[in-house]
């Protein structure tokens, strides 16, 4: 299933659950559970097929363009974004003049980033750029949701924890991020601003994306491809990163895994940068493409100015 999670734009509602159908089709499934994390705690998967195939929809679809994707989970339980690209982290350490440590290849490395309201958004939202940044980026990557409660879990067993896989762009102020980093603590206001973790347009069931690991990956600004590249690149699997992390630590339906970026999936890498008007568009291969235009930047406090922010 393509499962989202949508508003009207003709009245003011909640936000709903729904199963993207036929193209461009929305279908309402608020009358099988009321969020997607009821959804998965309570397995509505086959409730939903069933609903569908015995109910006359017309009272209940809606077409895409009529509709406000938000993100599948607009505030999932967790999020932890990983790095396991081997073309990306190849590229670091070519700019930064810095060797992949060794313990990259021993252990997935991974930053908790902000699940606050309004961090999350979804496809077609507008993009903040926050007040003390000069270089916005982007990140094509991808994740998993999580489906169940599960603790120890071993690789073998992990795929049965997979929700489903969704795009993720991972929007960056990278001077900012850079500077807070050299404090060990992570990237900080680098990563936590509004609009900053954009995830969807929809979240596809396993039994719906094919191989996971050989899936193309491609962004685009402005129509024009900056970056192409493959889910096969990836050195550490779904599997292993949801293992690695439910060790002593349990995990809950809706917690969200990220990938990190694919080989040349940013502009840091490429050394391009967004503007304010850029369209950017992430495509995953069985998933679809995400959606979002970069807004205005915003204007910086005097006090924060005079302290180098």
């Amino acid at each position: 299933m393509r499962l989202v999670t949508f508003q009207t734009k003709l009245t003011d509602t909640p936000p709903r659950l729904g199963t993207w159908i036929d193209g461009d089709q929305i279908v309402d499934l608020t009358a099988v559970a009321p969020d997607m994390p009821q959804f998965f705690e309570q397995n509505c998967i086959a409730d939903a097929q069933g609903y569908i195939e015995r109910t006359d929809l017309s009272d209940i679809v809606f077409p895409v363009a009529d509709v406000q994707l938000l993100a599948p989970f607009p505030r999932p339980a967790s999020l932890r974004d990983f790095g396991v690209f081997k073309t990306h982290m190849d590229a670091a350490a070519r700019i930064t003049g810095k060797e992949i440590s060794p313990e990259w290849f021993k252990l997935p490395n991974y930053y908790r980033g902000s699940t606050s309201p309004s961090s999350i958004t979804g496809h077609e939202a507008v993009v903040t750029w926050p007040n003390y940044t000069q270089k916005l980026d982007f990140e094509l990557e991808w994740g998993v949701y999580i489906s169940k409660t599960g603790k120890n879990i071993s690789v073998a067993e992990a795929s049965e924890y997979i929700a489903g896989y969704t795009i993720y762009n991972d929007i960056s102020a990278r001077d900012i991020q850079f500077r807070h980093m050299t404090l060990a603590l992570g990237p900080a206001k680098g990563k936590d601003f509004d609009n900053s973790n954009i995830m969807g347009p929809c979240l596809v069931t396993p039994d719906e994306i094919g191989d996971p690991y050989n899936l193309r990956m491609i962004a685009r600004v402005n129509g024009d491809v900056w970056a192409d590249g493959n889910t096969s690149d990836m050195y550490y699997s779904f599997e292993e990163m949801i293992s690695f992390v439910s060790q002593s630590e349990t995990l809950y339906p809706g917690e969200f895994l990220g990938s990190g970026t694919v080989g040349k999936g940013c502009g840091w890498e490429l050394d391009r940068w967004i503007q304010p008007g850029d369209v950017i568009e992430l495509e995953v291969e069985n998933i679809g493409i995400l959606s979002n235009q970069i807004g205005e930047p915003e204007v910086n406090p005097a006090e924060w100015t005079e302290k180098g922010l």
